[in-house]
């Protein structure tokens, strides 16, 4: 509730003095309504994001397997090119970044 603060003060017996016993039940059973209002358009599929039009967009991409060139670092599992070998011990391979 927005406060208005060049509005002149009253004390809480003035406002309960006023309140009617109706507007008094009516503020209690909302306050204890158990019953959350959702909405079927707040999921997360009505969401866009901004410049993300894919609908219709169909992604194909070709996976190549491991070439004899490369390895798999035992750190972070990426498939670098051999000249990104730092270290090998025991047929384990780091890759630069990892070995840092």
């Amino acid at each position: 509730m927005a406060t208005d603060y060049d509005a002149p003060r009253r004390n809480e017996a003035d406002e309960m003095a006023e309140d009617s016993l109706d507007e008094l039940k009516q503020r209690r059973n909302e306050a204890q309504s158990a019953v959350v209002d959702v909405e079927e358009t707040d999921t997360a599929e009505s969401y866009e994001l901004p410049g993300a039009d894919l609908s219709g967009e169909e992604l194909t991409v070709n996976v190549l397997p491991k070439q004899a060139d490369e390895f798999t670092c035992a750190s972070c599992f990426l498939v670098h090119h051999r000249s990104r070998l730092a270290s090998s011990s025991g047929g384990q391979f780091l890759c630069r970044d990892c070995a840092a």
